[in-house]
Parts: structure tokens; sequence; C-alpha cells
């Protein structure tokens, strides 16, 4: 009858994974020494986060790499926290923001 039930299954399942993150944004910037930028911004989805390419006042935070440039000046202009490489791999971890 045109039903996949093994779809709907997954999206469910997606839908109820614990998403920590939701509600907050990140901008990468700069060279990360572990992980691919395109690695870093699926798991930071998985955990609920939004990520951007660009830093706004919405952006609750920038991860700064080696060599990060003009995103992180702007986040600096704006106010914005900016965490380093091993802040992220915290986050990837636990699925928090520490303090």
């Amino acid at each position: 009858a045109g039903v996949t039930l093994e779809s709907a299954t997954s999206e469910l399942l997606a839908d109820a994974a614990p998403r920590p993150l939701a509600g907050l944004s990140f901008v990468l910037t700069g060279s990360l020494q572990n992980h691919t930028r395109l690695e870093v911004e699926e798991q930071l989805k998985a955990l609920g986060a939004k990520t951007s390419s660009s830093v706004s006042a919405k952006t609750s935070y920038v991860i700064a790499g080696e060599k990060a440039g003009s995103k992180l000046t702007r986040a600096r202009e704006l106010g914005v926290a900016v965490l380093d490489e091993v802040a992220l791999e915290q986050i990837l971890i636990t699925g928090q923001v520490g303090d």
C-alpha cells in the first residue's frame, strides 16, 4: 500500500534521541586537530544543536581552532562565548557545555 514502516520507525527513534544541546547554535572557525568540520557539525546536530557558517548575536558559541580569523573577531565584538577544541571534545563526550 506504499507504507514503509521501517522508515517511520527510524524517524521516531531519531526523534526520541536525547537532544541536550537543543536551542543552542554553534559556529566553527579555524582548523580543528582531531575532527573534520563536517564530522563535528553532524555530532552537534545529533545532540540537538544548530550549526551556522556565520556569527551573529543569536550564536550561542563559537568553536575556535587554530588560525581562527574573522569569525573569532566577530564573536568577540558581539560578546559571543568562544570555546577551544578541548571544550569541544567535552561537549561531544558529555552533550553538555561546561561552565
